[in-house]
């Protein structure tokens, strides 16, 4: 039995990379009878066809799933977003955060790229970095154009599977040409293999880079949050997490509730404005939502 990783999927067909080359493959039938769905980044064994296809026997235990775009076995998440042209938004980032925590991604690295376009009068870049370094998040400021940080950012995702994603132009793709340099002739070349023609990232693919995999994808929807409820999404709000049990309600919306120990650590400034207004809006969101499905 072949064993591999799965690439891509698209049109019934996974294209795993192999010991023998990457093999376009379908599921057995037996699997997709017990819905045992597979994606990229799936560990799987296969059965080699004599016609240089193959069929997928079995897929093995998956250590995580990011839920949108759909990759599994991911080592981390890295929200690409610009510090200007277009100038950072803090609700998007926030927005972008509370997906990556939905999935459940353990590392999640925040990249403001287009550092070197800063200029005097815009939003206070380094003011951002601190206030998303307080929460505990990993930020990188850097820039494709001029190569700072782009070291460091290789540095960590290095064997890693590190899945890139956020808003179009921000320079994703400026960013992945720069730490792996001629990024869209390997594309090119996988795409070849697997009977694509030029590159859109329409799909979450993954390419190999230093004993790992670069993900790209077409990156997560802002509006992605529909299956979100309002009673979990404080808890993707990592700073609310230590008051969570400590509300007089435990049903405490953290809104609108007398004796909410979210709203007194927001008092005490253990919990910044722009932080809480994100969560205000988007639990109005998914109440609306809610409603809306009754």
């Amino acid at each position: 039995m072949l064993k591999g990783t799965v690439l891509r999927a698209q049109n019934s067909f996974f294209y795993v990379d192999t010991a023998e080359g990457i093999v376009a493959t379908k599921l057995r039938g037996r699997l997709k009878k017990a819905r045992i769905a597979v994606v990229p980044g799936d560990e799987v064994e296969l059965e080699l066809l004599s016609d240089g296809t193959g069929v997928i026997e079995r897929r093995g235990e998956r250590k995580n799933l990011l839920r949108r775009p759909a990759v599994a076995n991911v080592d981390q998440v890295v929200l690409v977003f610009a510090a200007c042209h277009p100038d950072i938004n803090e609700v998007l980032v926030d927005r972008f955060l509370v997906l990556a925590e939905w999935s459940g991604i353990r590392h999640i690295l925040l990249c403001i790229n287009k550092s070197d376009l800063v200029t005097e009068g815009a939003p206070d870049l380094q003011k951002i970095i601190d206030s998303y370094t307080a929460i505990g998040y990993d930020v990188l400021s850097l820039s494709a154009q001029t190569g700072k940080g782009i070291e460091k950012l290789k540095r960590t995702v290095t064997g890693k599977t590190s899945v890139f994603a956020g808003p179009s132009g921000v320079g994703k793709s400026s960013l992945l040409n720069a730490i792996s340099p001629g990024w869209y002739l390997s594309i090119g070349s996988v795409s070849e293999k697997i009977k694509r023609g030029r590159h859109t990232t329409r799909v979450a693919q993954l390419l190999p880079f230093v004993d790992g995999f670069l993900v790209d994808t077409p990156g997560f929807s802002a509006t992605e949050l529909a299956d979100i409820t309002p009673a979990e999404l404080a808890s993707f709000f990592p700073e609310f997490r230590p008051f969570l049990n400590a509300c007089r309600f435990n049903t405490c919306t953290h809104s609108h509730e007398p004796g909410c120990a979210v709203k007194e650590a927001l008092n005490q400034g253990k919990i910044s404005v722009s932080r809480y207004t994100s969560y205000l809006e988007m639990l109005q969101e998914s109440a609306a939502r809610k409603k809306v499905y009754r």
